[in-house]
């Protein structure tokens, strides 16, 4: 049976409290560059490669951010990933989980995840 549904997942939405700062957060921890335009006073779209992610600061309210990690930033080398995040005062909630993952948080208390790809 087809479906008109792709097998793809176009952008992940954050919740985020204030759209400069977690722009300007997310931008620092991944490396990009601040570019682009805050789209209606609520949604910034990171530069990814592959899958995006969009900030957005309507979406956001105390208990309504991520409790369980949605999805993973990928990396090479997940010492050196957990080392930046350590040296970046990032809030680390796990330690480096079977050589290969950890989780963090974000600002607004999204919990996410870096993985070795």
């Amino acid at each position: 049976m087809s479906s008109p549904i792709l097998n793809q997942v176009g952008a992940i939405f954050i919740p985020v409290q204030d759209i400069e700062q977690a722009r300007d957060w997310y931008s620092n921890i991944l490396g990009l560059p601040v570019e682009g335009d805050i789209l209606h006073g609520h949604l910034y779209i990171l530069p990814m490669l592959g899958t995006g992610v969009v900030l957005d600061s309507k979406i956001y309210a105390p208990g309504r951010t991520f409790q369980t990690p949605a999805f993973h930033f990928n990396t090479e080398h997940i010492e050196e990933a957990y080392e930046f995040m350590q040296k970046h005062q990032v809030k680390l909630l796990t330690p480096i989980e079977h050589g290969h993952w950890f989780n963090f948080e974000d600002p607004d208390g999204n919990m996410l995840m870096i993985c070795k790809c």
